[in-house]
């Protein structure tokens, strides 16, 4: 399974019409929103989709932390 983070930057298949193939991941959710690294155009893409277009990470972008309380809180329990 493909694992995707808020600020990767990919690079799909097919060129945008600008000339780019570097995509940067700005939404998840049941769409993956993706925005052109070189005319800043945002598109909405099927997960399936995604999967199909994607070729590569260009950069990662940052591991998500857990929500809940830090873990000093926890030491006492």
């Amino acid at each position: 399974m493909l694992e995707i983070r808020l600020g990767d930057v990919v690079r799909l298949r097919k060129m945008h019409p600008c000339g780019s193939f570097e995509w940067e991941v700005v939404r998840l959710g049941a769409d993956i929103g993706i925005r052109c690294m070189k005319c800043n155009r945002r598109v909405l893409l099927d997960r399936g989709v995604f999967r199909k277009r994607f070729k590569a990470f260009v950069v990662r972008g940052e591991e998500e932390t857990p929500a809940g309380p830090p873990a000093s809180m926890l030491e006492g329990y």
